[in-house]
């Protein structure tokens, strides 16, 4: 890939943020060596491994780099036999250690293990525990090494720490017993690693032992005691077997080294390949990104693309594709209207494509393979270049034409500008049909009206142009392929404030035919409005009927799960009833065989109203609450007559009056074949039955509507294509009434696009107090499309 292109579409921008990414100098060192492939298997490999990277982020958060130092000197050090230094040896020891935290943040539970592109890099990891663990260990820092790295070391430390106390002792007494008069201060210091105190100049002799050194004004000489002389010369013997002990210790631990030098190298390549890559997940997290599709039909298709240098909150995104209708794609419309901002992104994303880098638009996305990007764009917009004059673009042209095939991408921005329109539209029409006729894929903006007519006469070249609002003066960003653009200059000037007979003037100088090419532009861009306004309708109705569908679904489904159980709950009822039933029956059979033929008539009445009242009991549990009968509908003594119809409430048998009621309200009544004594205060009329309502599932009003609402309410709710306040208005009142029916946990789905929604509903749920918590979705449940959310019990 030509360097020119890097610079031209901001390639090289998009790397320095790449850069920043990394968080090791040999993994932004690789960020930086990062240029477009050309291989579509290496191209769909790195692909694979920024997608796999990405959904480690999402899943266990981010990872550090940073111990991931460059061991390489200090590794041929270790070949030659070189005994490395302490700072050498803390360097790979911190690399170790950082391969041990990144081998267990690859390393997943063992049931949720699964093999990925990256899996091989992390199984490849050697952490080296022993040696890293002895290294720091014995060194502390890169000036000090640890007493107990070795025994003869530690000998020597603490013989240097006796010894040291001996001087002070001897110094101290001197200090302040019989020098103390001769000294400048009373103190012990320094001079030349020898112990020394301060004596004044006119006590010199005083004070037998060696002069070290002299103030600058000569009042003081610093005089090593002849008492400790001995004691300072084993202190320089002892400081001399320490380093040598030190030299012992690195040379030992160099050794050890030198024994893993494969390893430790092959950790340092892996270590700073995995943090390239993790780098190129980083940036795609930042910029919403996503893996695109790949092809070699030299077809692209780009859903919802994002310019990745433009504010996320301001960059409008567009709908892309070429390569399969047509060959070229011919961009018009007002400046300042989004033609190089487009024309940037199909150039800029197919170069991140090819690199391994995710873009920023919507899944599914397609690019193709190019050996060559040409782009020639020199406006104000280019960073690196700003080439104006029609010279400047003519030599760029035709170095563009001398080395471009089938397969490349050319970009042209304002083809033919800076000469006269006439020859200038001429010229690019010749240009483009030469490209078109090679079946290059070109993309080229203009303003000239020329080669709007010649992409609408020619076959596999297609018109496209950036949406601009007359009323508002402003463009809106949008990319329409299909419809030539307007110059809008005479619209623009009336709303601006020009007179009206100023315009009038201008339009009398356009010919004919251009005033009814300009109203055809008009009226296709009318029809393309009202095209699009009933496509969005249709969508949303689409869209609503899905949604509808859905609902419909699952209530039917809870439905048939609540039938189900009612059923089996009725079938276990009635057994149980069944059950209790024949067991009454049995014990009143048992009782009366019992009881024979002489059994008293008294006992066998209240064994039986025994019986009655547990029967009773049973038709109390199964019966409807119904409101108590008013007094009018109870029985009197003096009401019956027989052959009355009436019902014995304890036992729930209707039947005629037998005989009338004698002293204590007692009479026969005549149920179908038997006869059954009953009491006044246990009959009504059946005439004065109040009606029986319908029995209901529920037990109360409550728990019906929670029922209804449970049926009805879907676990998940769909926000797509909705600005955020009306996102937000419909979610609230779906959580509401989700809450309210029950559900332990329900599916937001707003989509990856810019992350605005997702933000505006993750920011809303953290307001909702009957919220437990919420998490993106995981591999599977639609990834940072959607989240879930789970509500407090």
């Amino acid at each position: 890939m030509n360097e020119k292109v890097l610079h031209t579409l901001e390639y090289t921008k998009i790397i320095n943020l790449l850069t920043q990414k990394a968080s090791s100098q040999p993994g932004r060192d690789m960020c930086q060596a990062l240029v477009p492939m050309t291989d579509l298997e290496a191209i769909r490999l790195a692909q694979q491994e920024t997608s796999d990277a990405l959904s480690m982020l999402f899943a266990k958060g981010s990872t550090s780099f940073g111990g991931n130092q460059n061991v390489a000197m200090a590794l041929r050090s270790l070949e030659i036999g070189s005994t490395l230094s302490a700072s050498e040896l803390l360097k790979i020891a911190g690399l170790l250690d950082n391969v041990n935290r990144i081998k267990s943040y690859g390393r997943g539970p063992k049931d949720e293990e699964k093999e990925t592109s990256l899996t091989d890099y992390f199984r490849g990891l050697e952490p080296l525990t022993s040696l890293a663990g002895e290294i720091n260990r014995c060194i502390l820092s890169e000036e000090e090494i640890a007493d107990d790295a070795s025994p003869g070391l530690k000998h020597v430390r603490r013989s240097i720490a006796l010894t040291g106390e001996k001087i002070h002792f001897q110094l101290n007494s001197m200090v302040n017993g019989s020098y103390r008069s001769y000294l400048q201060d009373a103190v012990i210091t320094m001079r030349d690693n020898r112990y020394c105190i301060p004596v004044k100049a006119e006590y010199k002799s005083q004070v037998p032992g060696m002069v070290h050194d002299q103030s600058s004004t000569g009042s003081t000489f610093f005089i090593e005691p002849a008492a400790i002389v001995n004691l300072n010369n084993q202190l320089k013997e002892l400081s001399i077997r320490e380093k040598e002990e030190i030299e012992a210790v690195l040379a030992d631990l160099s050794v050890q080294c030198s024994a893993h030098i494969s390893e430790i190298s092959e950790n340092q390549r892996i270590m700073t390949f995995l943090d390239f890559v993790f780098a190129k997940a980083l940036l795609a997290m930042d910029e919403n990104a996503t893996m695109p599709l790949f092809n070699t039909e030299h077809y692209i298709h780009i859903r919802k693309g994002r310019h990745p240098l433009l504010p996320p909150k301001k960059v409008v995104p567009i709908d892309i594709h070429l390569g399969k209708e047509f060959d070229l794609l011919i961009v018009t419309g007002p400046n300042t209207g989004g033609k190089t901002v487009s024309l940037k992104t199909v150039g800029l994303f197919t170069l991140m494509g090819q690199a391994g880098l995710h873009i920023p638009a919507l899944d599914r996305s397609e690019l193709s393979i190019f050996t060559e990007v040409f782009a020639d764009i020199g406006d104000e917009q280019s960073i690196e270049q700003s080439l104006s004059t029609f010279s400047s673009h003519m030599t760029s042209i035709v170095s563009i034409l001398k080395n471009a095939d089938d397969n490349s991408l050319c970009l042209f921005d304002e083809l033919g500008a800076g000469t006269d329109p006439t020859e200038g539209a001429a010229l690019a029409i010749a240009i483009l049909d030469h490209l078109h006729t090679r079946g290059i894929r070109t993309m080229a903006t203009t303003h000239y009206s020329e080669l709007k007519v010649y992409a609408l006469s020619t076959s596999f070249v297609e018109n496209a142009c950036c949406e601009f609002n007359v009323e508002t003066l402003a463009p809106t960003y949008r990319l329409l392929i299909g419809i030539p653009g307007k110059s809008n200059a005479f619209a623009i000037s009336s709303k601006l404030g020009l007179p009206d007979y100023i315009i009038d003037a201008a339009k009398s100088h356009i010919s004919t035919e251009d005033k009814s090419f300009e109203d055809l532009l008009t009226d296709l861009e009318q029809s393309r409005i009202t095209i699009e306004k009933e496509r969005l309708e249709i969508a949303s109705y689409k869209e609503e009927i899905k949604s509808l569908k859905v609902k419909l679904q699952a209530k039917n489904e809870k439905i048939d799960n609540a039938k189900e159980k009612i059923l089996r709950q009725a079938n276990e009822q009635a057994r149980e009833i069944l059950q209790e039933a024949k067991n009454i029956a049995d014990e009143t059979i048992r009782i009366y065989q019992k009881a024979g033929p002489g059994a008293s008539l008294k006992d066998l009445e209240k064994t039986r109203e025994k019986l009655r009242g547990e029967i009773g009991k049973k038709n109390d549990k199964l019966a409807l609450k119904a409101n108590a009968p008013q007094k009018s509908g109870q029985v009197k003594s003096e009401q019956l007559k027989i052959g009355d119809s009436v019902k014995i409430l304890s036992m729930g048998l209707t039947g005629t009056v037998s005989t009338l009621p004698d002293h204590k309200g007692n009479l026969f009544i005549q149920c179908g074949i038997m006869r059954s004594q009953a009491n006044v205060k246990d009959l009504v009329f059946l005439k004065e039955e109040p009606a029986i309502p319908t029995p209901h599932l529920s037990k109360s009003h409550t728990s019906k509507v929670k029922m209804s609402k449970s049926f009805s309410i879907s676990p998940e709710i769909n926000l797509l294509g909705k600005t955020v306040d009306e996102a937000l208005a419909e979610l609230d009142k779906y959580l509401d009434d989700a809450y309210l029916a029950h559900l332990p946990t329900v599916r937001v789905v707003h989509g990856k696009g810019t992350g605005a929604l997702r933000n505006a509903v993750q920011n809303h749920l953290k307001r909702i107090k009957y919220i437990k918590s919420y998490r993106l979705g995981e591999y599977g449940e639609g990834d940072a499309g959607v989240t879930i959310v789970t509500f407090k019990e």
